[in-house]
């Protein structure tokens, strides 16, 4: 099994327009799936308001990419796919691309390559990990915490979350089983590299939902990435996990008394995959799409708004300014070495071969 890499700490330009078709007819609209919040916005401004205004093109945003498995299935199912273009994390690409749902790039004949000619399979490098997958972002899921209700010993420790004696108060975590799953067994005793040995058994996927049970009158769960912040900001919970850049935003830019517990973080993959069953036309768009939003220089101009690592090597260097705070983005990046001490490397493969069988059991735990 494979884990999210090392080389993640090291984590436009105008490019040639995409052969189109013979016809040369592109789609005049499309629209793009991703995860709402603060990442929409910052997809926005990154990659689809330049897009637009280069091409004229609407962009229509839906933010359900965290069904996005389950919907292409059913729109595949019924010959109907209205989505162009799917932000999805990179263990569903891998299972979309096993059952033929998402399109296979040729990463060094679709994508852009680097101002310095690199190709584009050099500049990703190993987080290309699947043939449908074009990477965007590493980013972390990790928890805040309420500086103002966890006393004057503030958290160092993911275990904090079971510890409901010294920080007493409702959690936040994800309705799912993935990271959940890792932080229980991690705080029930298992080594991290040990962990996914030990969850796909069933014995082990039982202890990591008797730990879970410690908890489990005590959570909030939820579903969309801009969740816990809100239940930061009102108060509603002492701490809660969501994606890094979220929490960057709540911290950053809305002040609320929020601090981020980086202690073992999971480091994960975040892209673009096209789905399958397109008409050439929308097709040939997506592709166009996909070559301008994922260059050397869109990928940098995402970190201005959010504190994501771009996934080209090509594109780290100019990580700079947040664009509208004017504070300097690399301090804020999963990656940065100060908050990358204490890492949990996700493993996509895993989740790829064992979601939906864990998935099944970890809503019957929660229904009970």
């Amino acid at each position: 099994m494979k884990v999210v890499p090392a080389l993640l700490a090291e984590t436009a330009l105008s490019v040639p327009a995409l052969p189109v078709l013979a016809d040369g007819h592109m789609a005049s609209e499309m629209t793009i799936v991703s995860w709402g919040g603060a990442y929409s916005k910052s997809q926005l401004r990154a990659y689809h308001e330049p897009y637009s205004a280069n091409t004229g093109v609407e962009i229509i945003n839906d933010d359900s990419s965290a069904e996005a498995v389950a919907k292409l299935r059913a729109m595949n199912e019924a010959g109907n796919v209205t989505w162009d273009v799917v932000d999805v994390v990179a263990a569903d690409a891998i299972r979309l691309c096993d059952e033929g749902l998402a399109l296979e790039i040729d990463a060094d004949t679709q994508l852009a390559a680097a101002p310095d000619g690199t190709p584009a399979s050099e500049d990703f490098g190993d987080l290309l990990v699947s043939d449908c997958f074009i990477p965007q972002i590493v980013y972390s899921t990790t928890f805040g915490y309420r500086t103002d209700l966890v006393g004057d010993t503030a958290p160092t420790s993911v275990c904090a979350v079971f510890d409901t004696e010294t920080y007493p108060g409702k959690r936040s975590l994800e309705k799912r089983p993935i990271n959940n799953m890792e932080w229980a067994l991690i705080c029930d005793g298992v080594a991290k590299a040990d962990v996914y040995d030990v969850l796909e058994t069933e014995e082990g996927q039982n202890q990591a939902l008797a730990k879970l049970d410690t908890i489990k009158d005590d959570v909030i769960w939820w579903s969309a990435g801009a969740d816990t912040p809100q239940l930061l900001a009102d108060g509603e919970v002492v701490m809660g996990s969501t994606y890094n850049g979220r929490l960057f935003s709540v911290i950053e830019e809305q002040n609320q008394p929020v601090a981020m517990l980086w202690d073992a973080q999971v480091f994960d993959l975040d892209g673009w995959i096209i789905p399958t069953g397109l008409s050439p036309e929308r097709q040939a768009r997506a592709l166009d799409y996909i070559m301008f939003a994922t260059d050397t220089q869109r990928l940098a101009d995402q970190a201005k708004y959010i504190s994501y690592g771009p996934a080209r090597a090509s594109s780290a260097p100019l990580v700079g300014k947040h664009a509208d705070l004017g504070i300097e983005m690399a301090p804020h990046m999963p990656t940065d070495p100060n908050n990358a001490q204490n890492t949990f490397l996700y493993n996509y493969e895993f989740w790829a071969d064992y979601r939906d069988d864990i998935d099944a059991k970890f809503q019957a735990w929660l229904a009970q």
